[in-house]
């Protein structure tokens, strides 16, 4: 009975400092506020998002191409497994640039 005593007040201290911890880390920093009239020198920007000036416009066309190609390698592919079987050919890259 003391053993299990001793693992449940060990389990709630561990738990304990767990929740200090995480409430440490999740605790915001402030940053003091501008004064009225001064523009912050950078931007800020959200979470994994480039600001769509740098991302380049790529023709939808040329996009069209691409996946028109992909999907032709892949068909012959599939094609080739068909006339043969086997796992080699199964788990085998295509020559495609796309990511299956």
């Amino acid at each position: 009975m003391e053993m299990l005593l001793m693992g449940a007040v060990l389990s709630m201290f561990g738990l304990a400092v767990t929740c200090l911890a995480f409430g440490a880390a999740a605790r915001g920093e402030k940053r003091p506020e501008p004064a009225e009239g001064v523009k912050a020198a950078v931007p800020a920007t959200r979470f994994f998002v480039s600001p769509p000036a740098t991302q380049p416009r790529v023709p939808i066309e040329a996009l069209l191409l691409q996946i028109e190609n992909h999907v032709r390698l892949e068909q012959a592919a599939a094609e080739c497994f068909l006339e043969s079987p086997n796992a080699a050919l199964l788990h085998s890259r295509t020559i495609s640039p796309l990511v299956n």
